[in-house]
């Protein structure tokens, strides 16, 4: 992968002046910038990626997150990124998630209605199974919508690595319900070979920079795992 970066070559650790591009026929015969340290050469790296991601995150309260996210694999050696911005992005994917009959939300509401015990006002033990059931069935939270593509959140996170959704309460009042619901969803944010050889990743410069941070020895800068946490009510009544 030779075409990594418009302002350094990271394997020379030398700048790209307008005389010096790779696979330019000028390409090592005049205007050979300046050499580096390494590090230096991972600032400039990493300053590039964060301009580069602006495309990627066009508008809404999302879009300063993979800024972030950078930064935090620039200094953070590694360890677990968690944002409010991302805690808030998960629980309105879930709330508004009305387009699909299988979203695990809606899944979890019709359980409800249909499986409380409502003359003893108790969900039945016997019955509990059928929750587990209903959200393996059911379409976890991932932000791989159009909006996604544009709004910071498709580049961020995009799919899921782990889903856990726990029922921290159901109160029964008369003929109807409030139930209490908590995801936590892990993602990891880093880049391996089988990302970089598709095409939707290696045509761009974003993610040849991001690889070469991550996976050339001479960096090595460390992935990480993203931590999101939502807690959501859903509320339904008996059917008359």
């Amino acid at each position: 992968m030779l075409d990594v970066s418009t302002r350094i070559d990271p394997y020379t650790l030398t700048e790209i002046t307008p005389f010096r591009q790779l696979h330019s026929r000028f390409y090592g015969s005049r205007g050979a910038g300046a050499k580096h340290s390494t590090a230096e050469c991972a600032r400039i790296l990493f300053d590039e990626m964060r301009h580069l991601s602006q495309a990627f995150a066009i508008y809404g309260p999302y879009k300063d997150l993979i800024e972030e996210m950078i930064t935090h694999m620039q200094h953070g050696e590694g360890a677990p990124f968690s944002s409010h911005y991302l805690n808030s992005a998960l629980r309105m994917h879930i709330i508004n998630d009305e387009s699909s009959e299988n979203s695990t939300r809606m899944l979890l509401q019709d359980t409800f209605q249909l499986k409380i015990d409502w003359k003893n006002k108790i969900y039945p033990a016997a019955d509990k199974a059928e929750l587990k059931k209903v959200i393996s069935k059911g379409k976890l939270p991932k932000f791989d919508r159009l909006q996604d593509n544009i709004n910071g959140m498709g580049i961020t996170v995009h799919d899921t690595w782990a889903t856990h959704i726990t029922i921290k309460s159901l109160c029964i009042d008369n003929d109807h319900y409030r139930a209490t619901v908590n995801y936590k969803i892990q993602d990891h944010f880093g880049l391996d070979a089988h990302d970089i050889l598709n095409a939707k990743f290696n045509l761009f410069r974003f993610f040849r920079i991001w690889f070469v941070l991550q996976r050339y020895n001479r960096f090595g800068f460390r992935p990480f795992i993203t931590n999101m946490d939502a807690t959501i009510e859903i509320i339904g009544e008996a059917i008359q």
